[in-house]
Order: C-alpha cells, then structure tokens, then sequence
C-alpha cells in the first residue's frame, strides 16, 4: 500500500515537471516533504494499545447489534422509536470508518477527498432514551479524533479559547485604532484539528454571547469536514425560542439544517422514570422530623470512609476562588444558597463534579419565578452533575414534582424590567414575550432536570458513580 502511494506521488510529481508545473529548483524541497509526509502518513505505522476511543468498546460491529443484544439479555426493553434511531447512527458508524477531515497537503491533492457524511439531530421530551443511543453510537465510532461533550461545556470552552486568542494579540499602539479581529475562526480551525466528530448532549441554546456566534461558528466547523451528532429536547425550529435578538439566531438553524438530518426519538416514555431499585433515601422534606441530625448522621458515616478531615475546601475557577463551606474527601456538604444564590455558574459546577463524586444539597426552596435566576442555577448545577455521574443528596421544601412553580408574583419592581426593555431598545409589548421574562424557558429544562433528579435516586445511578475503585 505504502510503495503504491509512493510511486502514484512519483507519477504526480514527474507530470508536474514535464508539463513545467514545477521547476527542477523546487524539487529538492518537494522530495523531502514528500519523506516526511510519506514516514508519518503511510509508512510509519506504530502499535497502539486498544482504547475506548480508538476501538470499538466490545465485540459488536456496530451500535444497532450492542442493542439487539442489551435486549436479548433482557437489560433493556425494545423501543422501536430508539431502534429507528440506531438503525440510522449505526450505518452512519460504517461510513465514518477510516474517514478524516485532515487538511489537504501537496500530495493528498493527488487523491479524491472523502465527503462527510451528513449528521444527525436527534430530539424528543425528556427520559426517551436520546444521550443512550448516542453514546452507544459514540461508542462503537473506530477513530481517535472524536469528543463527545455535553453543549453547555462545550460553549464554554469556546469562550475560553476566544479569550485566549484575543489576549494573545499584540497590545494596542497609544493613538491608533486596534484591527478588527474575528477569533471565531481560528478557534473553528482548532477544534476541528481535534475531532472530527463531535457529539452533544443538551443541545440548548439559552444564553445570548453563545446565540451570536454559532452560525458562524458551525459554519467553519462543517467547512473543516467535522460531522456532528447532537440531541435536544427541542426541535431545531424551537431552539433560543423568544430569546434576546432571535432575528440573529435564526441564520444557524438553516446551517444546522443543510448538514444535519432531524431525527424525532419520542416514544412517549421517560425511562428514567420507571420502576428501579432505589440507591437508599436520599431525598429528604424540610418539614421531616430531626432532618437537619439525619443528614448530619448520613454525612458523617460518609466521610469516616475518607482519608481526610471535614474542613472548608477551596476550588480554583478560571484564575478565581470558589469556598465551599463543609467537605471531606470527595463529598460536598452545600446548601441550595450556597450553591445557587450567589452569583456562581456552569464552569463552577463544572469542577465541583470534577472534584467531588457526592453532594449534599439542604434548603432547596420552592422555585417561583422570581427565584428564576436560582431556578436557572439549579438546572444548570443538575446537569453538569449528572453528566459527571456525582451523587446527590437532596433536602427541598417539596417534593420533586413540586419544586418548580410557573406562577406569576408581583413581588419585583416592574420599573426594574421597564428599564431593562428600554436598554435593550424592545417595546413593552414585545417583551412580555421574552423567555427571561416569561420563565418558559425554566419551565421546559426542570422537566429535564427532574426526571434526572429521579434516576440520580436509583441504585444503578449511585454504584456507577462511585468513584473509590477509580
């Protein structure tokens, strides 16, 4: 194969200088390019010890068989919704075989380029199943250069690699204007240098700095031949809906369109919230008696177990200092206003669920719209901790199903919003629309984050989050 490539490239390389596309000055050169590219691409071929993300994680050719056979063994129960699904990831996952989004060099422009295939956008309600299929499918991809991420996360570490790129432009000159400078590209150009699938989980869009940048974002990113599998609760058509500036937004669901195929997994079922074993009580009313003894107990017997003291513990996020209050090892003892009432967010949450494997969360209120900024904080805190598989301990003032209220209180100065609107330059009328003000947007991500609160509680959830024997 190695000697074949080699003398197709000879061939090029001798019409080239035939028909004068070359001259015999740039040939030294040439040549040795042509060694290098030939050593790393085709005649270097080292041993590599087979990994999660370099081969299939079992003996199935594909995610459609994994799951014939999770059935078979009664692990699962057949959906035909899920099925369908899979039936599309799996042919997807014979067609990525071998494909790569390497930039063409001199040589590779000898041979045809493979075209990506189209992705897949999978939504549906919550519980049905999505981020199973996708990660078996994630699973079974056989190529090194894939990431698998959850979109909020995702975000972020755009944001970072923006910063990044602009603080490492030449400092202004006194009196002269600084040149426009557009990082989304480059920072496009770099990700896709990474991966060249990348799959989401919670494709959502709720905050406007990442509503203005994905068209052009995701644009680069299918330009650079990255394939993108995502799953949403929300069709593509309903995704930053009433948001601030949607006109903007808009543009990037056509894009999303023309390079991913719309898949609806919606079976009517959330999974997560049917009979399992449960891991214990571990979901506690305030209005329990002696509850504030019972969790101190609970916490107490969890933390005989590590090798450390229970002391105030110190996180450091992104240059700055984040204090939780109690916390031993890897267990966290939080209160709902020490996590959500003070002005903390994702990447917070982010590496308290890199730290600790358990957290202990009291006083958690009832959500009412104006506690929406807290609401917000809450589902985003679930998440990042049910992406990382961290335990939870919970204590609320309702149950589960109750915690969140979509009532409207008058409590807030309506001069506040007033002024807001005028800021932003938006009529009172149409702003009445708007997600920050209607709390819709709340509404439909606590669906999610309840039914994930109930799985968190089962016994399948805690023993996979244990982290001890890691």
């Amino acid at each position: 194969m190695a000697a074949g490539k080699a003398s197709l490239v000879a061939l090029g390389v001798q019409f080239c200088l035939k028909n004068k596309l070359l001259s015999k000055s740039t040939l030294p050169d040439i040549v040795s390019c042509i060694k290098r590219g030939l050593a790393t691409s085709v005649l270097s071929q080292p041993v590599e010890v087979p990994s999660a993300t370099t081969s299939p994680s079992s003996s199935f050719s594909g995610p459609l068989e994994h799951y014939n056979s999770l059935i078979r063994d009664g692990q699962l129960r057949e959906d035909l919704q899920q099925k369908a699904v899979l039936e599309k990831l799996d042919k997807m996952q014979k067609d990525l075989r071998g494909y790569s989004n390497e930039r063409s060099t001199l040589f590779s422009k000898f041979f045809s380029k493979r075209k990506p295939p189209k992705g897949y956008y999978i939504y549906g309600d919550v519980g049905t199943g999505k981020t199973m299929v996708m990660d078996m499918f994630y699973d079974h991809v056989e190529t090194a250069k894939k990431k698998r991420v959850h979109f909020h996360g995702f975000m972020l570490d755009v944001h970072k690699r923006i910063h990044r790129l602009k603080q490492s432009l030449p400092k202004r000159k006194v009196g002269k204007m600084a040149k426009a400078y557009d990082p989304i590209a480059p920072v496009a150009e770099e990700i896709s240098e990474e991966a060249c699938l990348l799959c989401f989980d919670e494709f959502q869009v709720t905050d406007i700095a990442d509503a203005m940048i994905l068209k052009q974002l995701f644009e680069n990113l299918f330009l650079n031949g990255v394939v993108v599998v995502a799953t949403s609760n929300r069709p593509p058509d309903d995704l930053y809906k009433n948001g601030l500036q949607r006109v903007n937004f808009v543009p990037f669901i056509a894009v999303l369109k023309e390079y991913c195929q719309t898949l609806r997994l919606d079976s009517g079922i959330d999974y997560r919230r049917r009979n399992r074993p449960a891991a214990g009580k571990l979901f506690y009313l305030s209005s329990e008696p002696d509850v504030d003894a019972t969790l101190d107990k609970l916490f107490d017997e969890m933390a005989f177990k590590q090798n450390d003291i229970t002391r105030p513990r110190s996180l450091k996020v992104h240059g700055r200092i984040l204090t939780l209050n109690k916390a031993c090892g890897t267990i966290a003892d939080c209160t709902f206003e020490e996590l959500c009432d003070r002005p903390i967010g994702a990447s917070d949450y982010l590496e308290i669920s890199a730290v600790f494997d358990t957290v202990f969360i009291r006083n958690i209120p009832l959500l009412t719209l104006n506690k929406k900024t807290q609401a917000r904080r809450f589902i985003t805190l679930i998440d990042a901790l049910y992406e990382h598989k961290v335990r939870v301990v919970l204590q609320a003032e309702t149950p589960l199903d109750d915690l969140f209220v979509h009532e409207h209180h008058d409590d807030h100065d309506p001069h506040d919003t007033h002024v807001l609107l005028d800021d932003l330059g938006i009529s009172r009328d149409a702003g009445s629309s708007l997600a920050i003000f209607t709390g819709e947007e709340e509404v439909f991500a606590f669906q999610r984050t309840v039914s994930r609160l109930t799985e968190m509680q089962t016994e399948e959830y805690w023993v996979a989050g244990d982290r001890s024997s890691k």
